[in-house]
Order: structure tokens, then sequence, then C-alpha cells
């Protein structure tokens, strides 16, 4: 069953959140600290998403999901925010998670997100266990799609869900302008409603990862006006 932990210290949310996703057919565990969180994803790491409050009192959600990124790059990571908290977005999908709500939010909003994130995670997981694309080279750099490495120059870098599945996207289609449209269709879905600034985010996370300057990029490039490509 599809496994989802909740992270909210609001009573009346938490439950709004809990119930909807039961609902939709998820099995729900809740936690209503940052603190529990991290203790039940220790215990118990096959949770496939965490829907995580940002404003917390004790550990913030921004903090817990600084550790769960260290505890998994594949776990999916949803962050809960409020209208006025739009650096606290940035900041979340930084330090790894997938994506983020706003409050207030629809049932349907909620679901379609988490629906979207664990679509993502799913396929991702079939096309390892199928060695689907086993290995694409492109100078410097070796994807495995089976174990879900990147390597550069023998070295391995560590990469989420999201962010493999725009490598992915980038080497199987190489020195191709691809927009942003396109790459939010295909690692989001194209159900999936969202602004496109948080492919811009992701880009620029990854340039952090994968370039020796990220300042200066010499494999992602900004196409003006349209997206980006990767050139080797």
């Amino acid at each position: 069953m599809k496994k989802i932990l909740v992270v909210e210290d609001e009573a009346a949310i938490r439950e709004f959140v809990v119930i909807n996703l039961q609902r939709a057919g998820y099995d729900v565990t809740e936690a209503d600290c940052g603190e529990r969180a991290l203790e039940l994803y220790s215990d118990n790491k096959d949770f496939d998403v965490v829907i995580l409050d940002v404003m917390m009192p004790g550990i913030d959600g921004i903090s817990v999901c600084k550790e769960l990124r260290k505890m998994s790059s594949e776990v999916g990571i949803i962050m809960l925010t409020a209208r006025t908290q739009e650096m606290d977005k940035v900041t979340g999908l930084m330090i790894g998670a997938d994506d983020y709500v706003t409050k207030p939010f629809s049932p349907s909003e909620l679901v379609a997100r988490v629906d979207a994130v664990y679509r993502r995670i799913a396929v991702a997981q079939m096309r390892a266990d199928n060695k689907f694309k086993e290995e694409i080279k492109l100078g410097d750099f070796v994807l495995n799609m089976r174990n879900r490495t990147l390597l550069k120059r023998g070295k391995p870098i560590e990469l989420t869900q999201v962010e493999l599945q725009i490598i992915e996207y980038f080497f199987s289609n190489p020195s191709t302008a691809l927009s942003r449209t396109d790459i939010l269709n295909h690692v989001w879905g194209k159900e999936y409603i969202s602004e496109e600034k948080i492919v811009d985010v992701n880009i620029r996370r990854l340039r952090m990862k994968v370039e020796d300057e990220p300042s200066m990029p010499k494999h992602i490039l900004t196409v003006w006006g349209l997206g980006y490509k990767w050139e080797t």
C-alpha cells in the first residue's frame, strides 16, 4: 500500500490532510512535530512520501527536510507553506523538497500533488527494476538508471528523484533545447499544475551539484526565452 507520513502541528489541518489521503487510498501515519517525524522515519524508512509543514515549534519543516534528505534521496517530500512564505518555498526546493502546497488548499489539489510525487517515485522504481536505459555516458558523466546513480569523473553525485529524472531527460536529449514546460510535463506529469519556477529552482540546485563553477555553467545551459539544454 502507498505509505505516507503527514507532519503537521495543527491538529485540525493534520486531520483534514489525513482523512483526504486515506480516502484516496493512502496508508497514512501522522506526526505532530518534527522530532516525532524524524523518529518515525528513522524507525521505518519505507514511507513513499512525506508531507511536511514548514512552520512548526521545535524542529521546523526546513530542518526536518534536510535530515530526511540525509537519510534518503528517494522519498518524496512535499512542503506545506503559507502564502506569505515565498522564501520558504524556494528554500525547501533547494534543500531537496520535491514540491510544495500553499495553504489554504483543497482536497483535490492536495491529492493531485501527492499522486504526482508518488507516480514519479513508482516510475523511477519500475525503471530501476527493469534496468530501463541502464547506462548513459556523456563526456565526464555516467548515468546508471538501474542503480539510480550519476558519476562525474568516477565520483558519485547524490541526486533526489526529481533531479535524477531531469538529468535522465537531459541525457536522453543531449544538445536539445528543452522548454520549462517540456521539463515540467516530463518530470511532474502533464496533469500537474504548478508554476514553472519549480523547474528553475531544481536547475539551480542541479548546477550546484554537477558544475565545476555553478555560476558559469558549461553543461546545463540556459536557452533564453525557452528553457535549458545539456551540453557535453
